[in-house]
């Protein structure tokens, strides 16, 4: 049987990874800054996560939600303490996608509406309603086809108060940064006027933060820059460091009911191990404000290299834009430098997502290729 054809590849073979480092099935090594799309938070193969992951996996690896599991209280106690939301409460599940998913059924419940607002240039998922509130007609087929999702630009007030005033909003879904999108970045005025017209109209705030969350941005959510909360928090990527799990922070006022929610594997064991291992470096390492000062760095020093047009971001989640497609550079940095960065649905735009403990001597490797790169 061979693969079903969809990722265009690099012909390169990683056999093994340690920190911000990976090394091909040749032995050269290369500086990891894009982490697998934002995947990889406390480094490859951090030591903590290896041993929790491989005691976890020599007692039990799995078994369904059917019985008592002690380690998702503990993961999500730490997810609490960590993110300052102790008093959320955790749904788990395997994805980012099925984590949005998750969060609209949610919405729906709790209000019985059904329209979604979700933000020009979103991506959300390749599921059902997910893709459907992803902005890219290419990847939304026939069958995921609703009217129940509704686009308004970033950053515009005007367009979303024209929208509530429709009466029917269920539900503002938002990446406070957008990834995919080109690392936009939602100001905080505006994310106050989402919470505020979700209060008036008795709509759910969904605040993506699959990409942008996990103290990448310099907070452990995003929108703790506008000092808001949202109802719900999605989350994936970087809580388990490359194990497949996703979640939902779930705010005090919804109720749960046996069988509104349910997940296969969500919550085992496995992925609890890698989710505490996770926020335990996380927070003995202070990571959330070294992504903040780090990322600090790195953005006033690519703002002054030669032809950058703007740098966007917040902690390690950065944007660099060109005056041109970046395919060409891209590919010049992972096979003359041999640095990954990663794409951006905007092709000008090449994106910034290392592990959140990447070093300063690792930032300037970076820094200075691109500097010999650009100026020929």
């Amino acid at each position: 049987m061979k693969m079903f054809d969809v990722y265009p590849t690099y012909d390169i073979e990683i056999v093994k990874a340690l920190g911000s480092k990976v090394w091909d099935s040749n032995g050269v090594e290369y500086l990891d800054m894009y982490g697998g799309h934002a995947v990889i938070s406390i480094g490859h193969t951090h030591p903590h996560y290896v041993e929790m992951l491989e005691k976890q996996l020599s007692q039990i690896g799995f078994y369904s939600n059917s019985v008592h599991i002690p380690i998702q209280q503990e993961a999500a106690d730490k997810l609490g303490r960590l993110s300052g939301k102790d008093n959320y409460r955790l749904f788990l599940c395997n994805s980012g996608a099925e984590a949005n998913e998750n969060a609209f059924k949610l919405a729906s419940f709790h209000n019985g509406k059904k329209r979604v607002l979700a933000l020009r240039g979103a991506f959300h998922g390749r599921t059902s309603l997910a893709v459907m509130a992803t902005d890219n007609p290419r990847i939304q087929a026939p069958v995921n086809k609703t009217d129940n999702v509704t686009f308004v630009p970033v950053n515009d007030v005007e367009a979303l108060e024209s929208e509530f005033a429709a009466g029917d909003v269920c539900a503002v879904i938002m990446e406070g940064i957008q990834g995919v999108g080109g690392v936009v970045l939602s100001d905080a005025i505006f994310v106050r006027k989402v919470r505020e017209l979700c209060d008036t109209h008795n709509a759910v705030f969904i605040a993506d933060n699959i990409q942008c969350g996990c103290g990448r941005s310099g907070k452990y959510f995003y929108e703790d820059h506008a000092l808001v909360d949202a109802d719900i928090y999605t989350m994936a990527k970087g809580i388990g460091n490359g194990f497949p799990v996703g979640a939902i922070a779930i705010a005090p006022k919804f109720e749960a009911v046996y069988g509104m929610l349910g997940t296969t594997f969500g919550g085992n064991q496995l992925a609890c191990a890698a989710i505490s291992a996770v926020c335990d470096v996380i927070e003995s390492d202070n990571l959330v404000d070294h992504a903040a000062v780090t990322g600090g760095y790195l953005m006033e020093q690519l703002s002054k290299l030669h032809g950058v047009k703007e740098v966007r971001g917040k902690g390690l989640m950065i944007g660099v834009e060109m005056p041109y497609d970046t395919a060409e550079l891209r590919k010049k940095l992972l096979f003359d430098k041999k640095i990954f960065v990663g794409s951006s649905g905007n092709k000008n735009v090449f994106r910034l997502l290392p592990a959140l403990n990447i070093s300063r001597p690792d930032c300037d490797r970076v820094l200075e290729s691109l500097d010999e790169l650009l100026r020929g």
